[in-house]
């Protein structure tokens, strides 16, 4: 008997949670999910053109419950970054088993990571590369690397291509741009199957393998991936250098702090 506590139902999300809820070891699940379900969505979800417009949190809720009368279901139509709530997702997440984040942005990643990290709960997350030319599974456990100490690593190690415009680092709150192209459903599917199959290894205390991190090639594409369909599992260490979970106690201020933010740009390539 499994509580799942998940942010997102995008088209990703979704396709995870729907898998989740198959296995009769999740017996409830929270999900956190603010958008409504738009046109453009339809191509690659699992809620059909007619529900065009409707809260995705309430297509999900309603998903479930026809999938799994008996799921305990609570969907939370909000945004896991929203300042007002975060003590009530606190408590959700010492309540539950495992998270799974389904975010596409950021922010919310790293919101999620301190709410499992504070709990002490272990967590995975799926991400599917522009144009659906692969796709990482993470899992994050007590004591382990954080979300800070892998995104700092892999973005040192993996360039996706097309590439990106070069941040912005002079306007850091400002929305950066971003270059994506949008994966198809075949993609998403099947890294949101490994990233239930890691989910459901934690569940049941039967992880299928020692790895922080799972990278899975779906096309072939010159500088990135030699090969369709090859797996390359890798153990991402805690950073004592990280500016999330490492021993910087108490925090640097002034010249420290600028010192501390140059070394975190640094790692992750902006030099």
């Amino acid at each position: 008997m499994s509580h799942v506590f998940q942010v997102g139902a995008g088209s990703g999300g979704m396709a995870v949670l729907d898998l989740l809820a198959r296995d009769p070891a999740v017996t409830r699940v929270t999900l956190i999910e603010p958008d409504v379900y738009a046109a453009h969505n339809v191509y690659r979800h699992l809620f059909p053109p007619a529900a065009v417009g409707r809260l995705k949190a309430d297509l999900a809720t309603e998903w479930l419950r026809a999938l799994r009368p008996d799921l305990q279901v609570t969907a939370l139509v909000s945004d896991i970054t929203d300042p007002t709530r975060q003590g009530e997702f606190a408590a959700l997440a010492a309540e539950c088993d495992v998270g799974v984040c389904a975010a596409d942005n950021e922010a919310a990643k790293f919101a999620f990571d301190a709410l499992m990290r504070a709990a002490g709960k272990p967590w995975t997350l799926g991400e599917v590369l522009s144009g659906g030319i692969g796709g990482w599974v993470h899992r994050f456990v007590p004591g382990g690397a954080c979300y800070g100490c892998v995104a700092s690593h892999l973005k040192r190690e993996v360039t996706e291509q097309p590439a990106g415009p070069p941040p912005d680092y002079s306007n850091p709150n400002g929305t950066q741009p971003e270059t994506t192209i949008p994966a198809g459903k075949a993609s998403i599917a099947t890294v949101a199957g490994l990233h239930a199959l890691v989910t459901l290894g934690e569940i049941a205390s039967r992880p299928a393998s020692d790895f922080t991190s799972l990278l899975f090639s779906l096309q072939p594409v010159p500088g990135v991936f030699d090969a369709a369909f090859r797996a390359h599992r890798m153990k991402v260490p805690r950073s004592p250098a990280c500016l999330t979970c490492g021993n910087a106690n108490p925090l640097p201020a002034g010249d420290a702090l600028d010192a501390a933010l140059a070394d975190a740009l640094g790692r992750l390539g902006a030099n």
